[in-house]
């Protein structure tokens, strides 16, 4: 689906291309949880069982997570079971967490595969509470936007309020959480502004007029045409001006809403809800205005060039640990393109085999604005997010080495494996709270008098088989080729102390120990402290640890 044309080497080594159009393939699910523990398996629910290989991001938004006060403090100090449980099944098949957001019981989760994320910037998350006239968190919208290889996309996860009679306030307070979202920078900072807008989660839009017979008749007849018709979001669509230019797949699967814990039969409670499609997700993309139109423009055609594509629009009737059953999407997006390439380029060789080889050369782009406090993470084949690293290097950077185009950086043995295994390399900007550079794949094969073991957390979930399903995937590293550099610069020795004192006074850190080499993403949440931990850091995500609203 792209042209190609190759040109001249920028750098020796390597090589650059430019393509008129490409496309990232977005897998999306939405899935009232009903305060239910994650099921065994949700193989099927990612569609891993597939096995195209083909999806670049994974978008979860979840609602009605537990947030009962003691699970939330629980959660607080480690990582809750729904994150969890997709990192797990993820991370194996090269899939990063780039960002996270939780109120109460609403959770949005971003995944990537690893070479995307020197491409996602501008990462931002918002919450909005609506419940109890906005004070408490049980109903309202989560979001996480970012710039995509330069166009801006938009998560939205909401919980809108519930029962028939309501319909006119879910609208209100849709309506009110996109005047309330608002993130920070000169572009898109609303959430219509962005080029590609996904809402979804349990919108809570019933089926008006139709008796309870009517329903199951037609549910069981497979004549779901007939509640379209009566399906309070589709007919909002036709008044509303907030879902100017919000679309959405045909609904050819069964109400989600409402089933006895445990089945697939409707409810037969004393309540005995009428079955409905709570659970949403539409799409949006941003128009341009015609000349001489008002400010809202026209939606017919006029956006900003970039094109959304539905695969599927699916329930799974398979899990029935709520009351809810999961509903999801592919999506493959379409955007013209912008010639890019990553802020940092490091560069390594395919293989270290001695402590002497354990070094890299990383580039800055001319436009990247650096800082003392970044670092370069050696993370192993099957990682589960920026945190969960084997061990690490500061890149450090000299008065006198402002001028130079290429910097080396060494990891001592206290830094590396015991033993062997596949491993990439990721600078994390300090600035931008993100990885803006990987490598490819490379192998680690060290002298070892003891077992084959790895410091990191993500070896326990990463069999051999899962990495070889992420080195299949060299070929789509924006990463350069890699060439032989060998030996140990002068001056380029690691900074002691941890990332996480780049808070913290110079003085104070220069009197830190050195840091751990093992990520503890097992006994923390994304950036919380560890279990039983003190004020003292110990950690490069510990930088960040009250960057986050817990939701609380």
């Amino acid at each position: 689906q792209c042209t190609l044309w190759l040109r001249d080497r920028v750098y020796p080594g390597d090589l650059y291309y430019y393509i008129t159009s490409f496309s990232i393939r977005v897998h999306i699910i939405t899935w009232n949880v009903g305060s239910a523990t994650p099921p065994d398996d949700i193989t099927s629910l990612l569609g891993l069982n597939v096995g195209d290989g083909n999806t670049d991001m994974y978008i979860i938004g979840l609602q009605e997570v537990n947030s009962m006060i003691n699970k939330r403090l629980k959660d607080a100090l480690f990582t809750d079971q729904w994150s969890e449980v997709c990192m797990e099944r993820l991370s194996p098949f090269g899939y990063v967490l780039v960002t996270s957001q939780r109120m109460q019981g609403v959770l949005l989760l971003v995944f990537a595969k690893y070479f995307h994320l020197p491409f996602l910037r501008g990462v931002q998350t918002e919450t909005t509470r609506t419940g109890l006239g906005g004070y408490w968190g049980n109903k309202g919208g989560v979001s996480a936007r970012m710039s995509v290889y330069g166009h801006t996309i938009c998560f939205l996860n909401c919980h809108l309020p519930a029962h028939m009679e309501n319909s006119d306030q879910r609208m209100e307070d849709f309506e009110s959480i996109l005047q309330q979202q608002q993130f920070e920078g000169q572009a898109a900072t609303g959430v219509l502004d962005h080029d590609v807008v996904f809402w979804f989660g349990d919108l809570n839009f019933r089926i008006d007029d139709l008796e309870m017979q009517v329903v199951k008749s037609a549910i069981d007849n497979n004549k779901f045409s007939i509640l379209w018709e009566k399906d309070q979001l589709n007919m909002a669509k036709d008044s509303e001006t907030v879902l100017e230019g919000f679309q959405e797949g045909p609904l050819k699967f069964p109400p989600t809403y409402k089933f006895d814990v445990g089945t697939n039969t409707y409810d037969t409670s004393g309540k005995k809800r009428k079955p409905a499609w709570t659970d949403r997700i539409l799409w949006r993309l941003r128009a341009t205005a015609p000349a001489g139109a008002g400010k809202r423009g026209s939606i017919s055609g006029l956006t900003s060039g970039a094109k959304v594509t539905q695969h599927n629009y699916r329930s799974h009737m398979e899990f029935t640990v709520s009351d809810h059953k999961p509903v999801s999407s592919i999506f493959t997006l379409q955007f013209p393109y912008k010639v890019d390439i990553p802020l940092v380029t490091i560069i390594v060789d395919d293989e270290w085999n001695s402590v002497a080889d354990a070094t890299a050369i990383f580039k800055l782009a001319p436009n990247y604005s650096r800082s003392s406090w970044d670092w370069i993470g050696l993370f192993k084949v099957g990682f589960k997010h920026y945190k969960d690293y084997v061990g690490y290097v500061w890149a450090k950077q000299e008065e006198s080495d402002f001028l130079r185009q290429e910097h080396q950086v060494t990891f001592t043995e206290e830094e590396l494996p015991k033993g062997s295994g596949d491993f990439i390399l990721g600078y994390y900007s300090n600035n931008m709270s993100s990885i803006v550079g990987v490598t490819e794949p490379f192998q680690i094969v060290l002298p070892t008098s003891g077992d084959d073991t790895s410091s990191s957390d993500s070896s326990d979930v990463t069999s051999e088989d899962d990495s070889t399903v992420v080195m299949k995937m060299r070929s789509r590293s924006p990463s350069p080729r890699k060439g032989k550099h060998r030996g140990h610069p002068s001056g380029s020795r690691s900074r002691s102390g941890s990332p996480y004192q780049a808070q913290m006074k110079e003085v104070d850190v220069t009197k830190a120990p050195p840091p751990s080499t093992t990520a503890e993403t097992d006994c923390k949440s994304i950036g919380g402290p560890a279990e039983g931990s003190s004020s003292h850091l110990s950690g490069p995500e510990e930088q960040e640890k009250n960057s986050q609203d817990p939701g609380v």
